[in-house]
């Protein structure tokens, strides 16, 4: 299973920006899909969850303001960010979990995109 995120860029203060994240393999059930992102010299920190039929999940700092999605049928992950503020800035990570077609348990990282937010 691969994960391939896209959408990344620079973008003024208040701007907007919608990330992908596509997963693509022997992909039998996706129990959850997720994003995280690092900002400069912190560690990785949690910005959204789907728990499939279960939840989703927001990180405060950017409740209101983001909001993910989710195609079953693309097996695609998405984070339509807006409000953009320069804090946003970070290198943005994919995760999803889930069972293979030989019902083996997998958890992949997409590779990161960067999101710079500055005028």
């Amino acid at each position: 299973v691969q994960l391939q995120a896209s959408g990344g860029g620079l973008v003024q203060p208040g701007g907007s920006l919608r990330l992908s994240c596509a997963a693509s393999g022997s992909i039998s059930s996706i129990a959850v899909m997720g994003w995280y992102r690092q900002p400069p010299g912190k560690q990785r920190e949690l910005v959204a969850t789907i728990i499939t039929g279960v939840s989703i999940n927001y990180a405060d700092a950017v409740k209101g303001r983001f909001t993910i999605s989710r195609d079953n049928t693309k097996n695609t992950v998405y984070l339509q960010m807006n409000s953009l503020k320069p804090e946003d800035t970070a290198v943005y990570y994919c995760n999803v979990a889930g069972y293979d077609s030989g019902r083996r348990y997998f958890n992949r990282w997409g590779q990161g995109t960067l999101v710079t937010v500055s005028s």
